[in-house]
């Protein structure tokens, strides 16, 4: 796509800058269908990644706001009001929500841009398209779905049905806030749970305005509440709360285990987790066009800014094509523009925070320390904008043992590793605690499906990377996750629950 000039540019960006200060931005806790001041009064400022400035101060959920939401999760429950209406009448509200969505896309679109740093245009067509998607797509399989009966004898009826859970909590990430909350709330509301959502506390601030847009297309009061706050405060509490059923949470894998904990602690409420992922792209030497494969290998490693769970961030290339990859991923990357999100040039925007930050840069001192090649970029840029930016980084030569090998960086950083057989480029792919995506790159169907085997990985692209689709589960192996899949209709599964009724006839 071509990239507009200059001065057109600058004028896109002062029209969003504008539109931005223009916003009424919701920045309390959202219980029972209305605004609400958090009851320990307390607030967290929201400073923006991509000048450092503030934007907001946002009410700091805790466990008494916890103990409001999930109590009017579970009166809105009992009621019937959601979970005993019809699938149909369901289907029509999230339908009218996700063109509430649709038409404030824009809007979205730029609070999710300032409030985590990615670039606009990657906000509104993707996190906007995939989360309008989403709605759509539960709200479309709600009166879809049929139950069972099973075969026994003639004088039994035996039928199987699934029941929503009650309350469900979800606990979502801040690199693609909108969209992955849609993952969770979409088939939770669309089954008949109650939802209590809390946002991440860097990017709170499209999970309160798509709250008011729920109650605005029907949503009845009390079936989704968002509690903005920080993780050991709100996300705990909603986390050991005994009046929630189940959690599905998107993070880190640190925070993962403590969800198992707080289950384990209180009501052994069911436990979804979708956590982290060293991706690796596995291309063999007779991989199609290479200016392709450098491509998506440049792009699923910096796209929003590296800052994805399922990022290519480790490429095996063969040896023989080593060289001649490695130079066109180079190029690649060296055609990205980093900058102000803002900005309709800009490829990769600004790292969530300055914490962050900090942390993506100490990887690639670490690195350095460890061994490895620095080949492109490894600098903070922009610094006087007072936002957070780092440049594409490219390591080679990298030691599988090291800690920029193993460890999920969740910034623009690449490593690369060389292979000289199928056996090692597997060994190497496997060789990580996580396994959520990879890629495998070859024109040989019987080794690209071998391999596809052999990579113990929750999704596996061949010649492509980061092909995606509402239809298809998304979720890993290993450390990257457990309790069920995002996306397609298997996530039904995890906000739902069997009911076995025998009939004596």
């Amino acid at each position: 796509m071509t990239k507009p000039t200059e001065d057109r540019a600058l004028a896109v960006r002062a029209e969003l800058e504008k539109r931005f200060a223009g916003l009424a931005l919701p920045t309390r806790p959202y219980i029972d269908g209305r605004w609400t001041d958090p009851a320990g009064g307390d607030t967290f400022d929201r400073i923006s990644p991509r000048d450092g400035r503030l934007i907001a101060r946002v009410g700091a959920g805790g466990a008494r706001d916890v103990d409001r939401a999930v109590a009017g999760a579970r009166r809105a429950f009992d009621s019937g009001v959601w979970s005993g209406r019809p699938p149909r009448e369901r289907r029509l509200v999230l339908q009218r929500l996700a063109r509430l969505v649709e038409e404030h896309a824009e809007e979205l679109a730029l609070i999710e841009s300032v409030d985590m740093g990615k670039p606009y245009t990657d906000a509104l067509a993707v996190d906007l398209r995939v989360t309008v998607q989403s709605l759509d797509f539960y709200a479309e399989a709600v009166d879809k779905r049929y139950d069972e009966v099973a075969p026994t004898a003639q004088d039994r009826l035996a039928t199987i049905t699934r029941e929503p859970l009650g309350v469900v909590g979800a606990v979502v990430p801040w690199n693609f806030p909108l969209m992955m909350a849609a993952w969770k709330i979409a088939p939770a509301l669309a089954v008949g749970n109650s939802v209590v959502l809390k946002p991440a506390e860097q990017s709170p601030l499209t999970a309160l305005r798509f709250a008011e847009l729920a109650t605005e297309a029907g949503v009845p009061d009390g079936v989704l509440n968002v509690v903005p706050g920080l993780g050991p405060t709100a996300g705990a509490a909603l986390g050991r709360h005994h009046g929630v059923d189940a959690v599905a949470f998107t993070g880190s894998g640190e925070v993962g285990r403590e969800f198992l904990r707080y289950a384990a602690d209180s009501n052994l409420k069911e436990v979804s987790l979708e956590l982290g992922g060293k991706s690796p792209q596995i291309v063999m030497p007779d991989a199609p066009d290479l200016s392709v494969v450098a491509r998506a290998v440049a792009n699923g490693v910096f796209f929003n800014q590296g800052e994805a769970c399922s990022a290519g961030s480790r490429l095996l290339v063969h040896r023989d094509i080593e060289e001649e990859l490695l130079e066109l991923v180079l190029a690649e990357s060296r055609r990205l523009v980093v900058g102000d999100p803002l900005d309709p040039r800009t490829d990769i925007g600004a790292l969530v925070e300055d914490r962050h930050l900090e942390r993506v840069l100490g990887y690639v001192r670490g690195a350095l320390d460890e061994g490895a090649r620095l080949v492109l970029g490894g600098d903070r840029i922009l610094a006087g904008t007072g936002g957070y930016y780092v440049e594409p980084t490219v390591f080679d030569r990298v030691d599988p043992r090291s800690r920029i090998a193993r460890e999920e960086v969740f910034g623009p950083v690449l490593s690369v590793f060389s292979f000289e057989n199928t056996e090692e480029a597997v060994r190497l792919a496997n060789d990580t605690e996580y396994g959520l995506a990879a890629a495998v790159w070859s024109r040989d169907l019987s080794t690209a499906h071998r391999l596809a085997r052999s990579v113990r990985a929750g999704t596996v692209w061949v010649n492509c990377f980061d092909d995606s689709d509402i239809t298809v589960p998304f979720g890993g192996y290993a450390q990257s996750g457990l309790g069920g899949r995002d996306k397609s209709l298997h996530a039904l599964e995890k906000y739902t629950q069997l009911k076995s009724t025998w009939i004596r006839l």
